[in-house]
């Protein structure tokens, strides 16, 4: 990813001045509610989620520290998805008025938040396409490795080791299984080799065969970003 400038630094220190606490479970921002103010998330795990027409929940995505919330919202009146912390986090909120001051006076900044939003899209995208076109085990092998990579994004010395940090019945949501399902799942990926588990961590035993069952494309590799703005 492009390296940033002091000066594109320092305007998004600026977007974190102020923190505030959200507890695990706690709602930050409700579907179809308005959307004040924008978030960047400084610690912890949250995710995004819509309830579906018979009271299911489908997550869409997980979000992790340095993601900017809630941008979603400034597009519509309503929220078109909920927030909501799986531990205990800090935010940083700010208002509308500071991105659009953002977006005018960094404009490499803006078009890298582009470029964020549309491997996020690219990522929904491809979840999307496996929700109705892989197996169970496809689903949970692909889950497994975008959580690795998107806390690797931004802690490189995460490597074969992580913490998975979601509940079963989490994991379900996202993937539209059961909790019972996505315990076989995972008891089958450990079993082949794959992985293993222990005290909340997961071990990628075996990354090349649990990306060739998942049939999974990493959408942080193999970008292109010739085209950025030169800094200032």
């Amino acid at each position: 990813m492009a390296e940033l400038t002091p000066a594109e630094r320092s305007a998004l220190q600026r977007l974190e001045e102020r923190q505030r606490n959200v507890r695990r479970g706690a709602v930050l921002l409700r579907e179809n509610e308005p959307g004040g103010e924008l978030f960047v998330l400084r610690k912890g795990l949250m995710m995004s989620y819509v309830l579906l027409d018979d009271g299911s929940r489908q997550i869409l995505r997980f979000l992790f520290p340095g993601d900017m919330l809630g941008i979603s919202s400034m597009v519509y009146r309503e929220s078109p998805e909920t927030l909501c912390a799986l531990s205990d986090c800090i935010v940083c909120p700010f208002e509308h008025g500071s991105f659009s001051e953002l977006i005018a006076e960094h404009p490499r900044l803006s078009a890298l938040i582009l470029v964020f939003s549309q491997i996020e899209r690219v990522a929904l995208t491809d979840r999307l396409a496996a929700l109705g076109r892989t197996s169970a085990k496809a689903r949970i092998a692909a889950l497994l490795l975008d959580l690795r990579n998107r806390l690797r994004s931004t802690d490189k010395s995460i490597d074969k080791v992580f913490a998975l940090g979601l509940t079963q019945e989490e994991i379900g949501d996202a993937t539209g299984l059961t909790a019972v399902h996505v315990n076989r799942m995972l008891r089958q990926l450990e079993q082949e080799g794959m992985i293993g588990r222990e005290s909340g961590r997961v071990t990628l035993k075996d990354e090349p065969a649990l990306a060739h069952a998942a049939n999974y494309v990493n959408r942080y590799e193999g970008l292109d970003l010739s085209w950025l703005p030169a800094a200032r």
